[in-house]
């Protein structure tokens, strides 16, 4: 199989699989299913491996992906954002076509227009209610009687309140395994609870949806929780690596550049991807070490000592050693082909419309996987 010109995103798939195995390996031992967030790698193939080449539950961040996963077969499907009314006509399609879309919400205006919406179309729209457990982002908190207007809004207006989902988004932060399961407790109870009180109000909640890639790979006891969601997993990236989720040879994705020129005076190797290629997210930043936009490794996977991607324009990357480092800028050639590893494998993929797989440290591509893209 031709190499693609550069950039383009490289995923190696013994590591996925080798990800995917751990994360399964931890949570048979709660008796819990996992609902994988899609979001992370917008993939059928990589999906289908964690149920062995079969269909299962899947969450996802863009009606986009539904449609995409549904056409190959995906139909329980959880859309995890929270609806906008403009969206219930496709939501609706969906529905109409045999898939089993479950919509989000956290307020009473979504409830009255997913409710109106089922009630138009004579299609009844399941939601779960989001609930704030950390601060995070979204949701209602624990003890909010909006919970149960919210409710009954759908129960009688001819939707379905499914049960609640909680994601504990500021997990990201925690830098200790007894941080990240804690976080994961915290995330369990709270979503118990609101859910206890909706029961205890008359109103059926049999979903407790959880979930994180820090907290589902720490937690510790899912008493009460009937599914868990995670996507970064099948990935990482060098976020949980630094917050100690994973090992950098965790990492499964990168974006394969080419040298493209050289700054001797600025200490600088430009390369042909830029922000496009590889993102300009500065998710480690705030981390004890900062990554820079992306760590720089050989075509075969073998990190640069002290080489990050210090800097990116829409389609320039630039390299450098890190600042204090006693190393030095490696000589490499115009047309050397190097791996950036990402900050965040979700913002890596956006641009890319298909993945170029290998297997471990071979840079040999053995086959193209396509992404799903747009909204």
């Amino acid at each position: 199989m031709l190499d693609p010109q550069t950039p383009f995103l490289l995923a190696d798939e013994t590591k996925i699989d080798r990800n995917i195995d751990r994360l399964q390996a931890h949570l048979e031992r709660f008796d819990v299913p996992l609902r994988p967030h899609v979001k992370t790698s917008k993939s059928t193939v990589i999906t289908r491996k964690i149920w062995a080449g079969r269909t299962g539950p899947i969450t996802v961040s863009t009606l986009a992906e539904g449609e995409v996963f549904a056409a190959d077969g995906f139909t329980d499907i959880l859309y995890a954002v929270g609806i906008a009314p403009d969206k219930l006509q496709r939501v609706v399609d969906l529905r109409r076509a045999g898939v089993d879309l479950t919509v989000l919400l956290d307020s009473i205006e979504q409830a009255q227009a997913v409710a109106d919406a089922s009630s138009t179309y004579g299609v009844p729209i399941p939601a779960l209610l989001e609930v704030d457990c950390d601060g995070h982002r979204g949701g209602v908190l624990p003890g909010d009687p909006a919970a149960i207007t919210i409710a009954e809004i759908l129960n009688v207006g001819g939707a379905e309140l499914r049960g609640v989902l909680t994601h504990a988004g500021e997990s990201y932060f925690s830098y200790s395994p007894h941080e990240r399961a804690a976080a994961a407790e915290t995330e369990r109870r709270t979503a118990v609870a609101v859910a206890e009180t909706l029961r205890a109000a008359g109103h059926p909640a049999p979903i407790v949806s959880v979930g994180s890639t820090p907290t589902a790979h720490a937690v510790r006891d899912l008493t009460g929780v009937t599914e868990v969601r995670a996507g970064n997993f099948v990935f990482f990236d060098l976020v949980m690596a630094g917050i100690g989720v994973c090992a950098l040879d965790d990492l499964a994705l990168s974006a394969v550049v080419s040298v493209i020129g050289h700054r001797p005076d600025r200490g600088w190797i430009l390369t042909d991807g830029g922000w496009t290629a590889t993102s300009r997210d500065r998710g480690t930043a705030v981390q004890a070490v900062d990554q820079g936009y992306g760590l720089v490794a050989d075509i075969y996977g073998e990190l640069l000592p002290d080489v990050l991607m210090s800097g990116a324009s829409q389609e320039h990357g630039v390299l450098s050693v890190r600042p204090g480092s006693g190393a030095e800028l490696p000589a490499l050639p115009i047309g050397t082909r190097l791996r950036i590893l990402p900050n965040h494998a979700c913002a890596m993929g956006i641009q890319h419309s298909k993945y170029s797989v290998v297997q471990g440290s071979s840079p040999v591509i053995v086959n193209t996987w396509e992404r799903a893209q747009g909204w």
